[in-house]
């Protein structure tokens, strides 16, 4: 039997259906249940995106009040859950931290019935940064800081926490908008292993404990720390095209360029070059900058690819102060929006997903007694 090429990785393979998001349909490069991201990027906070991916429409002023007064009331820890964060040692990946840390808050917090989901989703969009910054703060500072700040919005609440003190509104806005534009992304690999989880028919904690093990890995999440220590090898625009055209020709792999569904271009890396410059000049960093702008134009001149969501989100978050390590998990404190969003859209209309393989290995053996095998 000849294995199926064409459906490798599951590329071009329908798996479900979704109203939550489309990726480079409608004559929009990415939208969430009907909205554009420029649109959202533009005029929403992150607490009004998911909001509308959790309920599946833009929330009224008052909802939006008062959800936003349910994610501060629930940003505290256990007390239990900060022993164990900090037991988690200091030079574990953050990554591994938030999958332990939800897979533990589902023992001392379990979903129980299904009824419960939103505020499960609505716990964790809410102490996903208070788990990450307790533990990075106990681990690096040798304190063990208040979750429970009284910013009103989880951008500021998360710099809160990282700095000692509230955030410029500008660094608060621009991490809001990339929590936004974070937020969801249809079936991709990390999603898909939830609803896979929550097709069984298991919890949300087990389901986002899974997709934060796929987010683990390089081949889905990471872009933005590779492309963070790309950038930071070049002093000037100049030596980074130079060391950029080297390492093409030495065929080495650039992280930050090209996606596996866009074609010409990643809607989000835009708004994300736009914030970069901005916060370059606030914090006065003349180099990164150009230095991402050289990289970016190689890479398109020279290979046609283009920069996606997580190159320029690099400058973006090291502007803010954010050390490269905590950038991967910046992503899980927002896209745990989608990933709780497909649970319960999985749960809505389930069916265990089980799909078929194509066997490839030697045909049916007769059994040879072990004393005649050679």
């Amino acid at each position: 039997m000849t294995a199926n090429k064409k459906a490798g990785g599951l590329a071009g393979v329908t798996a479900g259906n979704t109203r939550l998001c489309t990726v480079g349909k409608e004559g929009a490069g990415l939208t969430y249940c009907g909205y554009d991201i420029y649109d959202l990027a533009d005029n929403a906070g992150f607490e009004e995106v998911a909001y509308l991916l959790l309920h599946g429409k833009l929330p009224t002023r008052a909802e939006l009040e008062a959800y936003i007064a349910t994610i501060k009331a629930n940003r505290g820890l256990p007390e239990a859950l900060k022993t164990v964060l900090e037991m988690v040692p200091h030079d574990a990946h953050p990554m591994d931290v938030l999958r332990t840390g939800v897979s533990f808050l589902g023992n001392v917090e379990p979903e129980g019935d299904f009824s419960n989901q939103q505020a499960v989703a609505d716990r964790l969009l809410a102490c996903l940064p208070s788990m990450l910054l307790y533990w990075h703060r106990f681990h690096v500072d040798g304190v063990r800081i208040d979750t429970e700040t009284d910013d009103e919005s989880i951008a500021g609440h998360f710099l809160h926490m990282l700095h000692d003190k509230p955030p410029k509104e500008l660094h608060r806005k621009c991490l809001d908008t990339t929590l936004i534009l974070y937020a969801e992304h249809e079936f991709n690999a990390s999603t898909f292993a939830a609803r896979v989880i929550t097709g069984t028919l298991s919890d949300m904690h087990s389901a986002v404990t899974g997709a934060i093990g796929a987010l683990r890995g390089p081949l889905h999440g990471g872009a933005n720390e590779a492309a963070m220590e790309l950038i930071s090898q070049y002093d000037s625009a100049e030596a980074a095209t130079a060391g950029i055209h080297k390492k093409l020709a030495d065929k080495a792999l650039i992280m930050g360029f090209g996606h596996r569904v866009y074609t010409t271009s990643d809607p989000r890396n835009s708004v994300n070059k736009r914030m970069s410059k901005a916060l370059a000049e606030d914090v006065g960093n003349t180099t990164l900058y150009p230095v991402s702008e050289a990289i970016e134009k190689v890479m398109w001149d020279e290979k046609k690819l283009f920069a996606n969501a997580d190159f320029f989100a690099a400058s973006v978050y090291h502007f803010m102060g954010i050390p490269t390590y905590l950038f991967t998990p910046i992503f899980v404190c927002s896209r745990i929006t989608g990933w709780a969003a497909h649970v319960m859209e999985q749960r809505s209309d389930n069916m265990l997903i089980r799909p078929a393989s194509d066997y490839i290995g030697p045909r049916l053996q007769p059994w040879v007694a072990i004393e005649d095998r050679g």
